[in-house]
């Protein structure tokens, strides 16, 4: 019986030795446990920084000719990042695509990564159970945020997110958690109308800096965090509880 990715679409996995990713966390995964296997990459996969493969366009709207010049034996999607009509052609075309869920959680991501290395590789990366065990605690609620990821319009991380579900591991609650929308748009004056107790903007993937993005909410404390670490699933994770922890001047509280 073939393997089903996330969606539960069945996806032969045999050691794929030409892969392309669409999603910059997985990106990082593929490059930092089997790096001879990857061929391909979208523009936002930044990391490792170090990575040298043929770049295919944006994770939306992805160079699909490009992706099948490549001639990968698997290309890595997921479900909240990328297109399903992208995904379509490439299937239509003969090419396998392992479709990700987008993660509501840690360790909903960490599973599916798990999952996926094991499958195509056989293999469980050191760092996977190094974030495992890192980020198995959660610490009792003692701060509410509000995290903005968008300005022109607004745009604030809401229900069944990975960001909500780190910060909440981190003891500080998304006053947006219960929302309808897992990304809601709502005016500043409801923003501002919300009070928490803190304000966290991230770098990505809207750039928030002293100058941009704190003046909007007056009288409210503000952190600036490597937005990297708050959204990111992978390597990344080994580092980023204590880098989030630090940014949120809260890790020995």
């Amino acid at each position: 019986m073939l393997p089903v990715d996330d969606l539960g679409e069945p996806v032969p996995l045999d050691q794929p030795q030409r892969v392309v990713s669409l999603v910059p966390s997985i990106t990082e995964a593929v490059a930092v446990s089997v790096p001879a296997s990857l061929v391909g990459a979208t523009d936002y996969c930044t990391h490792p920084s170090s990575l040298d493969v043929q770049r295919v366009g944006g994770s939306k709207y992805p160079d699909v000719d490009q992706v099948m010049a490549l001639q990968p034996d698997l290309v890595i999607a997921n479900s909240e990042e990328n297109r399903a009509e992208d995904v379509d052609r490439l299937r239509a075309n003969g090419i396998r695509v392992w479709v990700t869920e987008a993660p509501a959680t840690v360790p909903m991501a960490l599973k599916s990564l798990r999952r996926l290395f094991a499958l195509a590789w056989d293999l469980e990366p050191g760092w996977l159970t190094q974030a495992e065990d890192l980020w198995r605690e959660t610490k009792p609620a003692k701060l509410t945020a509000l995290i903005p990821v968008w300005r022109r319009p607004w745009v604030v991380v809401g229900r069944d997110t990975f960001a909500t579900d780190v910060l909440r591991r981190l003891g500080i609650e998304n006053v947006y958690a219960s929302h309808e929308e897992r990304y809601p748009r709502p005016s500043l004056e409801e923003l501002n109308d919300k009070r928490p107790d803190l304000v966290i903007l991230p770098d990505e993937p809207y750039l928030f800096t002293h100058s941009d993005g704190p003046e909007s909410f007056p009288g409210l404390p503000y952190a600036l965090v490597n937005g990297r670490y708050l959204t990111w699933y992978g390597p990344s994770l080994v580092e980023a509880r204590a880098s989030l922890e630090r940014a949120l001047d809260y890790g020995q509280g």
